[in-house]
């Protein structure tokens, strides 16, 4: 059974996606896990691969973004790392760690690109 929690994220992370595609991204993988962590998305725009975090919230940009914890960027990068230890192909291509906040009642989606350097 889901709990309310996991349906707003969910929910999130949907928008996120759909926003994402809207914008000419392509989807790669969503929910990546490894033993370090999870990205809830990551996807190529042009030839640029992008690790990206979703944060849905109520209607707090704030606080949305500050969740993302150094701790947070930490797990992030080392799950990046893994993931290109495991797709050799997408090494040579640029990266870079996005965040997108949902903010469900205000129905917005907030892109901040480059959101933290590893």
């Amino acid at each position: 059974m889901s709990t309310p929690k996991i349906i707003c994220g969910k929910t999130g992370e949907e928008k996120a996606r759909s926003y994402l595609l809207k914008q000419g991204y392509r989807i790669i993988e969503t929910n990546y896990h490894s033993r370090f962590g999870e990205i809830d998305i990551i996807a190529m725009q042009g030839e640029e691969l992008v690790f990206i975090e979703v944060k849905t919230r109520a209607s707090s940009l704030q606080t949305a973004l500050q969740s993302v914890s150094h701790s947070k960027q930490n797990k992030l990068a080392k799950t990046a790392a893994y993931y290109l230890s495991q797709n050799p192909h997408l090494q040579n291509n640029f990266t870079r760690f996005d965040v997108i906040a949902v903010l469900t009642k205000k129905n917005q989606v907030f892109h901040l690109k480059n959101a933290f350097t590893p």
